[in-house]
């Protein structure tokens, strides 16, 4: 899988080499520009051929010459770079400086000093928002066995029996299920399911993904829990190799 890039614009050097150090340990290609008329020139050459374009930007607000801003919204202007993911780095924490970012169409806003960790975290958030996982379209109902999802009618049945689940338990089994075999973070879970603007815990999941479980019946055994990782779908093979 080709490694996202993510693109850090600070005029502290210092900083930037932390932030992609750390970028880079996490799986990132990570470049630094140190100012925002650097950063223009290296997303005009990625949109060369044989380049990798930016795939978020990490943007500080008070710079010389051209501001974190003022940036933004000239990206935000051109049709090649509207839809870039940007991430404020600033210490500006008054409330209508946020305002102001999330006006600009910025996906995140942190304030300094923060922790490199909180940095990555975030950056693989606005990833999963940006390239969700997503259900198939080409079918109208997902399969296992007797476990079925009629994804027109909202339905599960399993072994012919139809069981009630919340919207959310069922947009997490089909989830799921569409992605057997593949452990899913439970950030990732939220990302697909809850809004961006909803806050909800990690909690949250492990209690709905409980309640679903239950519903399923004997299916609700093979949905494991990965201690460290998150969820996954396991086919009956695997389910029975576990101890």
């Amino acid at each position: 899988m080709k490694q996202k890039k993510i693109l850090v614009v600070d005029d502290e050097q210092d900083l930037c080499e932390i932030l992609c150090y750390n970028l880079s340990e996490a799986g990132f290609q990570a470049e630094a520009a140190y100012s925002a008329e650097e950063a223009l020139a290296q997303l005009a050459n990625s949109k060369q051929p044989d380049s990798q374009c930016v795939d978020v930007l990490l943007l500080d607000v008070m710079m010389p010459g051209m501001s974190g801003f003022e940036l933004a919204q000239q990206l935000k202007a051109d049709a090649q770079t509207a839809s870039l993911p940007i991430i404020f780095l600033t210490a500006k924490d008054a409330e209508d400086d946020m305002l102001q970012g999330f006006g600009l169409g910025a996906d995140d806003y942190i304030k300094k000093p923060f922790s490199v960790r909180e940095v990555v975290a975030r950056v693989r958030a606005v990833l999963n928002r940006s390239h969700p996982l997503s259900h198939p379209q080409q079918h109208s109902t997902v399969c296992f066995e007797g476990l079925v999802i009629d994804l027109d009618k909202k339905t599960v049945t399993v072994d012919g029996e139809q069981v009630a689940l919340t919207k959310t338990e069922f947009e997490m089994l089909c989830l799921l299920l569409t992605h057997r075999g593949q452990v899913l973070s439970r950030q990732q879970v939220l990302d697909s399911i809850w809004p961006r603007d909803v806050i909800v815990t990690d909690r949250t999941v492990d209690v709905n993904i409980a309640r679903m479980r239950k519903k399923i019946g004997r299916y609700g055994s093979l949905v494991v829990s990965r201690q460290g990782f998150g969820y996954i779908f396991e086919n009956y093979e695997k389910a029975k190799r576990r101890p």
